[in-house]
């Protein structure tokens, strides 16, 4: 198997300080100590790469302008034009991610992935475009909020950021070049030690997207929760289907999350039913996932009103 070519990958929109950040790692001889670089370029903006300040001999520059360019059989070529250690990608933060990630070549993998942004104008981005700015921040591992004014609402951006990632660390970056890192705590707004872990309406998101990043931890848990009932004729008797619809960054990513469940007695609940149910979840193999997965084997299923907000968000 060939060796992974690493990438890192930065993203952001105009005027965020990626090419900056990339200007300064390069200067930095702790980072380039003579690596043959591709630096992969997707937008022009203002600041332009001040090459004759770092060791320059076994960089490669390319631009890619417009995301129709932006192929497998480019890149290829790109990466077979040169032996390369690694690859920086200055991505253009109006494309999707998926265009990148579809045109990787098979022997690049992506080693670290930062997103930039301008904290004058990162909460009225993310208002107006939000599914760009989600598509940014759902895999990076640092965000920076460049330009930081003295007054900013931390808890808000915050609450943005973490709408998209849990992982994520976030880093102000002021213009007198000090940087504070957000230490915010998450705390999970359920108790995961309680006798019967009781989820809010409004925290569904949360704990489905706790429950599917680490499942190992809520096997043997009771849970209650208010959900919609799906029930497929296909399935066993005592066998149905309870969740809540999820919008992840817009109104038009808005999915049914599901979670089955088991009953040894009858149900006579119908599909659109709301209900509150309580359960003990057992991770197992079903052929309903056709993987392992949370089962809840029921203890108590009640009929309940449609919850105030009907679809469920993570901010």
């Amino acid at each position: 198997m060939a060796e992974m070519i690493p990438v890192y990958l930065f993203t952001g929109f105009l005027e965020s300080g990626k090419t900056t950040f990339i200007q300064e790692s390069m200067e930095d001889k702790k980072f380039n100590t003579g690596e043959k670089t591709l630096i992969l370029v997707c937008e022009e903006g203002e600041v332009e790469y001040a090459i004759e300040r770092f060791w320059a001999k076994n960089v490669y520059f390319a631009t890619i302008s417009s995301e129709a360019e932006l192929t497998k059989e480019k890149l290829t070529r790109l990466s077979q034009e040169h032996i390369l250690d690694r690859v920086i990608i200055e991505y253009n933060g109006m494309w999707s991610m998926n265009t990148l990630y579809a045109a990787m070549p098979d022997d690049w993998g992506i080693f670290q992935q930062m997103m930039f942004a301008d904290c004058n104008t990162f909460l009225s981005y993310n208002s107006n475009m939000r599914q760009l700015m989600y598509d940014k921040m759902v895999n990076a591992e640092l965000v920076v909020l460049n330009r930081v004014p003295s007054v900013v609402d931390r808890e808000e951006i915050h609450k943005v950021v973490r709408g998209a990632s849990r992982r994520a660390q976030i880093i102000y970056d002021f213009p007198d070049k000090h940087v504070e890192y957000d230490d915010i705590e998450d705390p999970l707004p359920f108790d995961l030690e309680a006798p019967v872990i009781r989820v809010a309406d409004d925290d569904f998101a949360v704990w489905y997207r706790d429950m599917s990043e680490d499942m190992r931890k809520y096997d043997g848990k009771t849970i209650s929760f208010k959900g919609m009932v799906s029930v497929n004729p296909s399935f066993k008797p005592g066998q149905f289907i309870i969740g809540r619809h999820v919008m992840t960054c817009c109104e038009a990513d808005i999915q049914y999350h599901g979670l089955l469940v088991e009953s040894k007695m009858p149900v006579t609940c119908k599909t659109k039913d709301w209900v509150v149910i309580e359960a003990k979840i057992k991770i197992e193999y079903s052929k309903i996932y056709r993987r392992k997965g949370p089962v809840l084997n029921l203890i108590s299923l009640k009929a309940a009103e449609e919850p105030e907000n009907r679809v469920c968000t993570f901010y």
